[in-house]
């Protein structure tokens, strides 16, 4: 096991509540500031740094070694590498108890820390996660600073900020091919989430958060996953509206989810430290099948809010929050967890295969 530090930059975690955690930097050596968050994932740190759900927070990875089989080229912007989710890495900063600069993988030609300071990303190493994580579990999520060499900076909520508009698609765009048309409005929307759609032969439509759908033809639509607060988004909601008066198929995946829900009539509210692992445990309510679920979110539905005609479709059985609801009668379905997975098991895949008979 490879224990590199760099000695020239030291650097501290400060936390809101006045908890420091002192450590050595890696990647770009610049104070940072956001929502301290955890991820328990022991794989999948490319796919999990460029998840566009993760903008404006600072991560903590739970596994003590991260970094080991390095991270592959990402030169060719046209063709992003299969193990990365967006074009660049989404988080403001990094936590980790270890990095390792030293790799070992086929597809590998960087260091974690060369391709964080690519990004004009910081991190700390020499951390102890496992005190930290604790104190988050405990008090709940809370805002930090990473702050290196003493320079000053404040501290960032991404909860009252406007982030889908800093991670979603800059014009609209068809990709792939069939015989039927989703109309998917990109929140932050995942790589893996459209090749799902690809893969089922349809024609994908992917269009920006505030893109004006009224004239536009389709067979059916995906709301994507993306970051922040759902409360802040008021004109994606409306949209939602419109899509749900519409009638036509609608599926909404973990941001998607809250905002089907919000334009349902439903309310949402913050965890306490959110779900961001690849083992969430969730129940289907009407059969109680199970299944493993990968999850990168803060906020969740509250069901006890939930309108008249629509029904809890998954719950999670750790904590009992809500994990998708449906409607009873026209074909609209959403899910808190991720099917496409990306990291993490792919159980749920069959969710795109329900969405994809209701465009039938």
């Amino acid at each position: 096991m490879n224990r590199t530090f760099n000695i020239t930059h030291k650097g501290k975690l400060l936390l809101e509540d006045g908890s420091e955690f002192p450590g050595f930097v890696f990647g770009l050596p610049q104070s940072t500031s956001g929502e301290v968050v955890f991820n328990t994932g022991m794989v999948g740190y490319p796919e999990t740094l460029t998840d566009p759900s993760y903008k404006g927070q600072i991560l903590v990875f739970t596994f003590p070694l991260i970094g080991n089989y390095g991270i592959p080229a990402d030169s060719i912007i046209e063709k992003l590498p299969e193990n990365f989710e967006s074009h660049k890495i989404q988080i403001q900063g990094l936590i980790v108890s270890e990095n390792s600069e030293e790799f070992n993988h086929w597809n590998a030609a960087q260091s974690l820390s060369s391709w964080l300071e690519k990004y004009n990303v910081p991190g700390l190493c020499g951390i102890d996660t496992r005190k930290l994580t604790k104190l988050i579990r405990e008090h709940g999520t809370m805002l930090g600073k990473i702050i290196v060499d003493n320079e000053p900076t404040e501290f960032y909520d991404p909860d009252i900020d406007h982030l889908i508009s800093k991670v979603t698609v800059q014009k609209p765009e068809i990709l792939g091919k069939g015989k039927k048309r989703v109309l998917l409005i990109d929140c932050g929307c995942k790589k893996s989430i459209i090749e799902n759609l690809i893969t089922r032969k349809v024609e994908v439509f992917r269009v920006p958060y505030n893109y004006n759908i009224s004239r536009e033809d389709y067979d059916g639509v995906v709301l994507s996953n993306g970051p922040g607060n759902p409360v802040v988004y008021k004109e994606i909601v409306k949209t939602a509206k419109q899509l749900i008066a519409k009638e036509a198929p609608i599926l909404g995946i973990c941001m998607g989810h809250q905002i089907i829900s919000l334009a349902a009539g439903a309310k949402t509210y913050k965890l306490k430290y959110g779900h961001r692992s690849q083992n969430q445990p969730v129940k289907e309510a009407s059969s109680n099948k199970c299944y493993i679920t990968s999850q990168n979110h803060s906020f969740a539905v509250n069901t006890k809010r939930l309108p008249k005609g629509w029904s809890v479709w998954f719950e999670n059985l750790n904590d009992g929050s809500n994990e998708g609801i449906r409607h009873n009668k026209l074909p609209f379905r959403s899910v808190q967890f991720h099917p496409e997975a990306a990291p993490g098991p792919v159980d749920t895949e069959f969710i795109f295969d329900e969405f994809i008979k209701d465009l039938k």
